[in-house]
């Protein structure tokens, strides 16, 4: 599931191939997702401290309907997919399903084995590894693969994790890039990483934010993803922009999708533990 925000950075600067040069990332750039993401933590705050919903779906009548009949609900959070920073575009969305049948520790199991995300996840994610598990912090890495339009994109990225429970039935957990680097001639025998934060711009940063929440006879799960990217001349916005919108939605909605089915073939096999965390029926589940 953490692999959403990147696939969202993908779709969008691969809507437009061949036309963007090199590029790095700016310390204006930088600071104004940093500025984003202090708003974004407030709306966090907000949820868990009990001002807003603590889901998102709550918030008008029907969402829920929605989900308990099987739909995947996906918008962008503001009115706006993505928004003007000084030298790039911060996009930000919102998905939320519901699994029927599954328990928070179904999800949690899946959620944390990092190491099957290329399973999980397949054919955008194409490596994914376990880097360190201490409780409610982890670390880990992906390899993306990206194919737009005749373009191919492959990313290496190292995430940070970090889980909040709030009680025994709801879930809050961060996960935010430490690195990204862009790999050029993926696949070939000049395969390289480039140093992080030059290269075509493709992703510069990312951060997932998921809620989870036991009830209703399932686990409600909700994804806001964030990226950013390089800026798109705005000669070219006209025409990549719808682009842009209707693949970084079936980008959440994919994610969210795998998501449902990963829980439902671990919650069928046997029980396994992932990165601290086990399923519902494995030896020790105290969840």
């Amino acid at each position: 599931m953490k692999n959403a925000s990147l696939v969202l950075g993908l779709t969008v600067m691969l809507a437009a191939p061949g036309i963007l040069p090199a590029a790095e990332l700016k310390p204006v750039t930088l600071r104004a997702w940093g500025a984003y993401l202090e708003l974004a933590d407030a709306r966090v705050k907000a949820r868990l401290d009990g001002s807003q919903p603590f889901l998102w779906a709550d918030e008008e009548p029907g969402r829920l309907r929605q989900l308990r009949q099987g739909e995947i609900l996906v918008t962008p959070f503001a009115a706006k997919a993505s928004q003007g920073v000084p030298g790039g575009l911060i996009h930000d969305w919102m998905g939320s399903s519901f699994i029927p049948g599954a328990r928070l520790a179904d999800v949690l199991a899946v959620f944390h084995d990092y190491a099957r995300y290329k399973d999980f996840y397949k054919p955008v994610v194409a490596d994914s590894k376990t880097i360190e598990c201490g409780g409610t912090e982890q670390k880990f890495s992906m390899l993306w693969e990206r194919h737009v339009l005749f373009v191919t994109a492959a990313l290496n990225g190292v995430y940070e994790a970090r889980d909040f429970p709030v009680g025994s039935t709801r879930w809050y957990s961060v996960a935010t890039t430490t690195e990204v680097r862009e790999v050029v001639d993926y696949g070939e025998r000049g395969e390289r990483l480039l140093p992080p934060d030059r290269g075509s711009g493709y992703i510069w940063r990312l951060r997932n934010m998921v809620r989870l929440e036991e009830r209703d006879g399932g686990v409600y799960v909700e994804l806001e993803a964030l990226a950013l990217t390089r800026d798109i001349p705005s000669s070219l916005r006209w025409l990549v922009s719808p682009v842009i919108d209707r693949l970084s939605r079936s980008s959440v909605l994919d994610t969210l999708r795998q998501t449902r089915q990963a829980v439902g073939f671990e919650t069928s096999s046997a029980g396994r533990e992932a990165c601290g965390y086990p399923r519902r029926g494995a030896e020790g589940s105290g969840l």
